[in-house]
């Protein structure tokens, strides 16, 4: 009650300094006080298992049991989910197609420049998926360059960004099926993704044939590319951007809370996030060195 009555002052606030300075035109509440009111919010998803997706027609997936968790503690009972491809997540959610994106996305300088991330609610490593037996030794995306392999990657995923780092020429991909079937018909011979992902996938589709590499922490110039993945938001929505902080980092900073929201998805203690690295310094993109 105390942080719906906050909310209400907060917009009746915004709504006071909107018709003073625009000369008494309306204004909407606030996403948080709306999605309160309404009971429900809407989530951008991309499809990606085991972070976000539907099966059977229910939106399913680690960061949209996150989601539920979180929003729910805030007072919203419903999380509706719209399907977006991963590129056009931070496209969709400033165009006011949902309002917040649910789909473990990596925070990046260029991202935080168009959108506000909360905490971190994942730790990232990357992975690369092949057919089986022919990896080849390939332990990373250097040795992906070395062996002249052709790579696939997922528009707008961060392994996208690695490649063109390293200047690998990878092919887009819209979704992570359709990097596995780049493999399994040989358009490409690795495709790379976090290691999550790729895990679950080759685990739900035994007869693809194909094998997934031990997890690495790229290196980009020496950096280890430590990465993390949010909910993210409106820029201007500060107000459920702080108040999503606050309820998640109960959840975050109890280790056995987190793993009964996202365990069942094969999310582990090592996923967890230790409080060392934060959105801030991912936003700036000053990433800690092996010797920091």
């Amino acid at each position: 009650m105390k942080l719906k009555g906050l909310a209400a002052a907060t917009s009746i606030l915004a709504l006071t300094l909107t018709l003073g300075a625009c000369g008494g035109s309306d204004s909407d509440e606030s996403t948080l006080q709306k999605a309160i009111d309404d009971g429900k919010i809407t989530v951008g998803f991309a499809g990606e298992a085991p972070y976000s997706f539907e099966k059977d027609g229910e939106l399913q997936g680690a960061s949209v049991a996150m989601a539920k968790a979180v929003f729910k503690e805030l007072g919203i009972e419903d999380v509706e989910g719209v399907n977006t491809e991963f590129g056009s997540l931070i496209p969709g959610l400033t165009a006011d197609r949902f309002d917040a994106i649910s789909a473990g996305m990596s925070i990046l300088p260029e991202r935080c420049d168009q959108a506000a991330f909360g905490d971190p609610e994942f730790m990232y490593t990357t992975a690369l998926m092949t057919k089986k037996g022919e990896q080849n030794g390939m332990k990373n995306l250097d040795d992906v360059k070395e062996e002249g392999a052709k790579l696939a990657t997922m528009t707008g995923a961060i392994e996208s960004d690695y490649a063109e780092d390293l200047g690998i020429d990878s092919q887009q991909v819209g979704t992570p099926q359709d990097g596995m079937d780049a493999v399994t018909t040989g358009r490409a011979d690795v495709f790379a993704l976090t290691g999550i992902s790729l895990n679950w996938m080759a685990k739900n589709n035994a007869d693809a044939d194909v094998e997934v590499s031990e997890s690495f922490v790229q290196e980009i110039d020496g950096v280890p590319q430590i990465g993390a993945g949010a909910t993210v938001f409106r820029t201007e929505d500060d107000e459920i951007r702080d108040a999503w902080n606050e309820e998640l980092e109960k959840i975050v900073s109890d280790e056995d809370t987190y793993l009964d929201i996202v365990g069942d998805y094969g999310f582990t203690k090592e996923e967890r996030p230790d409080g060392e690295i934060t959105t801030d310094q991912l936003c700036k993109g000053e990433l800690p060195t092996a010797d920091s």
